[in-house]
């Protein structure tokens, strides 16, 4: 029996590995590469912290789909989408593309950027679970173009694909990501040479010009429920030919967001979450029409939100962070650009606001 035991685990252990689930749990930063963790002002006691305390501390005791309406945290019909040839993309503005929750290309003069992809059709170890909505899953690695730097916000799953990953591995030529989370790159076979990890704050130039940096984010990061804030979370500012954009990643409401603003802005376009709040986490997502007054902390001309229409994270029906955002901008006064899956954006054209997202 002890031996059936051994044997049913061993079998399990390798369908585990010939199927992704073991590789894409990642890997902590060990040896030289915690070493320099310690160094860092923001990790503290084996984990890297948040500039505030957290807004809210209390343990919650209600579950996912406890609260709302269940019924509609999926849309009923696949959601409208562009089929937009990605590698043909030209215009003398940086344009943006979304492919749902917080996957982005952005084409620009000095290079293509891609945000956080996820193109998986899931988020998470374990295909099938937290499946992608219909409509959402029609772009893939192999659509991407050349990509001159990768971003990388959190080592989330959905935000950091191991799968997509390894696809998109041969066409990147940088990576820049928070600190630690390079050593899951490496862990999936990117050469450590290609991989820039930056803290808060820090900048990397490309060769043609383009500047990244790495800012502050309200969140936490983990890939298994062992570890936790072993890996840094962060937001960005993309420098382009005289235009300034900002990526939130994922992050709850702070005075950070005016500190960005006032450091780095003004911005002509924020990418800023809006979905997936919880009372579970209250403090590490954006609430309902928060990111308005974030793109007005951040001193920026146009807001676009990420982080919604594409997977079940939190138990709000589908639509709301969008429903509940616009007004909240239109009584700030701030304009939102809220384009279709695939569908480019060129910056500084007139946003798209037809209302795609308009049914249950």
């Amino acid at each position: 029996m002890k031996s059936l035991w051994l044997g049913m685990a061993v079998l399990s252990l390798m369908a585990l590995a010939g199927c992704g689930i073991w590789k894409s749990l990642g890997h902590d930063p060990d040896g030289e590469a915690l070493a320099r963790l310690d160094t860092l002002p923001n990790y503290k006691n084996g984990a890297f912290e948040n500039l505030a305390e957290r807004a809210d501390t209390t343990v919650k005791t209600r579950f996912l789909f406890l609260r709302g309406h269940p019924e509609i945290v999926r849309p009923s019909h696949p959601l409208p989408w562009v089929k937009t040839d990605l590698k043909a993309l030209t215009a003398p503005a940086p344009v943006i593309v979304w492919f749902g929750h917080s996957s982005l290309l952005i084409k620009t003069g000095q290079g293509n950027i891609l945000i956080d992809p996820v193109f998986s059709n899931h988020a998470g170890p374990v295909p099938g679970l937290m499946k992608a909505f219909r409509g959402t899953m029609h772009y893939h690695a192999e659509d991407m173009p050349q990509i001159d730097v990768l971003i990388i916000s959190h080592d989330h799953y959905d935000h950091l694909d191991y799968r997509t990953m390894k696809k998109l591995k041969s066409r990147i030529k940088m990576a820049i990501v928070p600190m630690g989370v390079g050593a899951d790159l490496v862990y999936w076979g990117f050469d450590p040479k290609r991989i820039t990890e930056l803290n808060w704050n820090q900048s990397a130039t490309l060769p043609g010009g383009l500047g990244i940096t790495c800012t502050p984010a309200q969140h936490k990061s983990n890939r298994t429920y062992g570890t936790e804030n072993k890996t840094l979370w962060a937001s960005y500012v993309i420098q382009t030919n005289g235009y300034r954009l900002f990526y939130s990643g994922d992050s709850g409401y702070g005075p950070h967001f005016k500190q960005i603003g006032k450091q780095y802005g003004p911005f002509d376009l924020a990418l800023l979450e809006c979905g997936q709040y919880s009372p579970n986490w209250p403090w590490t997502h954006l609430w309902l029409g928060q990111a308005a007054q974030a793109a007005v902390d951040l001193r920026t001309r146009l807001l676009q939100p990420i982080h919604w229409a594409k997977f079940v994270e939190a138990n709000h029906p589908w639509n709301e962070p969008i429903k509940k955002l616009l007004p909240a901008a239109k009584k700030l006064g701030m304009p939102v650009n809220v384009p279709r899956i695939g569908e480019p954006y060129t910056l500084g054209n007139p946003p798209k606001l037809s209302p795609w997202w308009d049914f249950e």
